[in-house]
């Protein structure tokens, strides 16, 4: 199967290593593509609800699929995020083509384009991180929920439902909240000058053209891999929200192998450090404190 050709990918919200992440589809939808960029937006391994007991192969596959973009020497950005926020003091690290930083800024034809997670503007996050963990393990266990719900309502012949998207839908202050973060991120974006802002966090996926007293910008967030299935992709000199409901050439693609005894996440992990000589070469590098 010929690849779609992308110049550049942004994927954020992933939350590898916990029960809602659809790391199947994710990955049907990394096989459909050949990017020339790969920008990995914050959360991509849930570090705060990591549990060593629950790391399906498909969790696996995704890390040695982005693995694998090293390997042929495609630029890949870490920028981390709340829930794997550890990776902020390694800033500025570098393994072959891979960079871990907290924040990207890009130009793109003359325009500007700014990168980051998007939590330092969540109130919750900064005064009360304990109440945005609980919030997490809140969400993990609607998610198990859901995944009871749509068992019974596929049996009934019924579609699938997302009780999440369904409560944060409906809660006003969620709906609020959503506002008053795009209005913050876009109003220090024209205040820096910059043409385009691109943020996840918010499991949000949007395009949208901002305009104040001081100035316009192009608002962008890449959505989620537990809720919407979403990307944002840079082609043909234009960005576009990339989703996977809508794509029936991801959907028709088997990621499905036999495995070995042997096949567990551990040999898999000890498979991709030999595979990608990752001992030898942090041996001659040193993480920049943030």
């Amino acid at each position: 199967m010929a690849k779609r050709e992308v110049d550049i990918v942004v994927l954020s919200d992933i939350h590898l290593g916990t029960y809602g992440c659809h790391a199947r589809e994710l990955l049907q939808y990394l096989k459909s593509i050949k990017p020339k960029a790969v920008v990995l937006n914050g959360d991509i391994i849930d570090i705060w609800q990591f549990n060593k007991r629950y790391w399906p192969a498909t969790h696996m596959m995704v890390v040695r699929h982005l693995a694998g973009y090293m390997a042929k020497q495609i630029p890949v950005y870490y920028i981390p995020g709340n829930h794997d926020e550890m990776l902020r003091r390694f800033k500025n690290f570098r393994l072959g083509s891979l960079k871990i930083t907290n924040k990207l800024s890009l130009k793109i034809n003359n325009e500007k384009i700014w990168i980051f997670h998007g939590d330092v503007f969540d109130v919750v996050m900064q005064h009360s991180r304990w109440l945005a963990k609980l919030g997490a393990m809140g969400y993990d266990i609607l998610i198990l929920i859901n995944r009871f719900v749509n068992f019974i309502s596929e049996k009934l012949g019924h579609g699938k439902i997302s009780l999440s998207k369904k409560v944060k839908d409906s809660v006003k202050g969620a709906v609020k909240f959503i506002n008053k973060f795009e209005d913050t991120v876009c109003d220090i974006a024209i205040e820096n000058n910059y043409d385009y802002v691109i943020c996840g966090h918010i499991h949000h996926p949007e395009i949208k053209k901002v305009t104040t007293k001081e100035g316009t910008v192009t608002y962008m967030n890449s959505g989620d891999w537990i809720e919407n299935l979403t990307a944002l992709e840079y082609n043909d000199n234009a960005w576009k929200v990339y989703k996977y409901a809508d794509d029936p050439v991801a959907q028709a693609i088997d990621v499905e192998r036999k495995r070995h005894k042997k096949d567990t996440a551990k040999a898999m992990m000890a498979s991709l450090m030999q595979e990608f000589n990752i001992t030898n070469n942090l041996s001659h590098e040193s993480p920049e404190a943030a």
